[in-house]
């Protein structure tokens, strides 16, 4: 008999606290988000999974992602939370780090040379 490489959640991977709507729908993002069906278990790992079997797991998760409809809006919430564990957004854990890593750089980035003109503008 064929085994799956992961074990289904029970649970969805989608927060069940109330977050903010998006501006089309009246109810929250995550009501709309396709992994609240029944592929929930793809998007997190189970306890020592080999490598090649995450890969795996995680590029169908991103699959399942690159077809939903509030896939910016769960990248998000995973960029804001920061959400540290699991595929969000079509993003899996090790991606946001990156993402989250260029943001913060960008914005230093941006502060020093908002803080060179003032400078500038002073002198």
């Amino acid at each position: 008999m064929l085994q799956l490489p992961h074990q289904p959640l029970q649970v969805a991977a989608v927060p069940t606290q109330r977050t903010p709507a998006r501006e089309d729908q009246a109810g929250p993002w995550h009501s709309e988000a396709v992994c609240r069906r029944d592929e929930a278990g793809l998007f997190f790992a189970p306890s020592k999974e080999p490598t090649a079997a995450r890969l795996s797991r995680e590029e169908s998760a991103k699959r399942v992602c690159a077809r939903c409809p509030v896939m910016i809006e769960c990248r998000e919430h995973a960029l804001m939370q920061p959400e540290p564990y699991g595929v969000w957004g079509g993003l899996t854990a090790a991606e946001r780090r990156v993402v989250l890593a260029r943001r913060r750089r960008r914005e230093m980035e941006l502060k020093a040379a908002a803080s060179a003109d003032r400078i500038a503008a002073a002198g």
